[in-house]
């Protein structure tokens, strides 16, 4: 009986993902149609989430989080909610066994953005795990659906590769956290006196989360593997082209892929794909 609502709400995290991010929503097109449904669920629920902490100003930002994380519990608790996006989710945690655990560590990150945070290891660890790889290992449930073994296998690449898409947010943003939002997430990091041998640093450790990343993806179902694959491809360009400028220039601007060149890279790799060359 719950049908038509339950396909009008993951036609709002559908909705959601396509106008909150291009690529990702691109990226979802190019998974087997058994993926796309639960994808969209996933990220119409984080970016909701990102949204409060992001840009809700004018509003109790704390207060709405938390009647976020209630209302999130109580959807995944009684199976129902009035909200699309928690009803679009929780049918997701529930099909897919989501653990509790990676859903109250996300919610967490995004309750360390609603403080002036200076961040040491041990805390950039912390928000890194609950914003970026957890989200990814949400994504590897939906992969690998009764394959406990595989997950596990799979499980600290999928955590490297969020990492690695969620450091180059940090650099890409570094000038709109710090000036506008008053976060500085590289422990250690004072903008005032931040140098170029500082963002070499950071890049190296954010190639290494890419080279791990890169492994899991080969791993994946063939079903998922591509659409990953090219979310890896946009955000290594962009990695690529934050490590070619100054420090100076990221600041003055924000980086962005043209979605011409995007274009261009999912026809090159289109074919690779099409040849089993992935």
């Amino acid at each position: 009986m719950l049908d038509l609502y339950t396909n009008v709400c993951s036609e709002c995290s559908r909705h959601v993902t396509k106008r909150y991010s291009t690529s990702f929503s691109l990226g979802i097109r190019l998974f087997a149609k058994k993926y796309r449904k639960p994808i969209y669920s996933i990220y119409g629920f984080v970016r909701f989430a990102d949204e409060i902490v992001d840009t809700f100003h004018d509003f109790d930002k704390k207060e709405l989080l938390q009647r976020f994380r209630k209302d999130t519990d109580n959807a995944i608790r009684e199976g129902i909610s009035l909200n699309p996006i928690l009803q679009s989710f929780q049918d997701v945690v529930k099909e897919y066994n989501i653990e509790y655990e990676l859903i109250d560590a996300f919610l967490h990150s995004m309750e360390m953005d609603l403080d002036d945070v200076t961040y040491d290891r041990a805390l950039y660890e912390t928000y890194i795990y609950g914003s970026a790889e957890v989200v990814g290992l949400m994504c590897l449930r939906v992969f690998l659906p009764n394959d406990e073994e595989a997950y596990q296998r799979l499980k600290p690449y999928a955590m490297a590769l969020g990492s690695a898409f969620q450091k180059i947010n940090f650099l890409r943003d570094i000038r709109d956290d710090y000036y506008n939002k008053g976060r500085t997430y590289f422990p250690g990091v004072d903008l005032n006196y931040f140098s170029d041998q500082e963002k070499k640093e950071i890049e190296e450790d954010i190639g290494l989360d890419f080279s791990e990343g890169l492994k899991g993806i080969l791993m994946l179902p063939r079903g998922a593997r591509f659409g990953v694959y090219i979310a890896y491809i946009f955000y290594y360009n962009l990695f690529m082209k934050i490590k070619g400028l100054s420090f100076e220039k990221i600041l003055s601007e924000r980086v962005r892929i043209r979605n011409r060149k995007k274009a261009y890279l999912l026809a090159k790799y289109s074919i690779k794909h099409s040849l089993n060359l992935l």
